[in-house]
């Protein structure tokens, strides 16, 4: 887990644990957005003041697997890395991390199709997208 370039840190809020006191599962697929978001706009992908539907992404699959809870005040870091850039899609690892000890929380994996949402329709990767990723994580 220590390949990742980007981290996002994140708050554990009261509002994100279920009745057994730690954070509920659907809350993993909220911070993995945020980071995510976090991360088109480091590598100059999408700005603040846009709308998500200029983003012209789509989840298309998701896939997490739980490792330890995770509770309120925990020091947590969210890890986003790009991993395959398709024609059409992006494939994205992501984890929730303890800022302090390294410990994985959860981990997960990503597709996100490539969206034109006026036409609904997918569209191909645009080739700033695969240059500035493919800078950015090495591929």
């Amino acid at each position: 887990m220590t390949d990742y370039k980007f981290f996002h840190p994140t708050e554990v809020r009261y509002g994100d644990l279920d009745p057994q006191g730690h954070v509920n599962n659907a809350k993993y697929l909220t911070y993995f957005e945020q980071a995510r978001i976090y991360y088109l706009i480091q590598l100059g992908l999408f700005g603040k003041d846009q709308s998500f539907m200029e983003v012209g992404i789509i989840i298309a699959d998701i896939h997490i697997t739980f490792h330890s809870t995770t509770h309120y005040g925990d020091d947590i870091k969210i890890g986003v890395k790009i991993t395959r850039i398709g024609n059409k899609s992006l494939t994205v690892e992501q984890c929730v991390m303890d800022n302090k000890t390294g410990k994985v929380m959860a981990s997960g994996t990503v597709v996100m199709v490539t969206f034109d949402y006026e036409g609904l329709k997918t569209r191909s990767v645009p080739d700033e997208w695969k240059q500035k990723i493919s800078e950015f994580e090495g591929l």
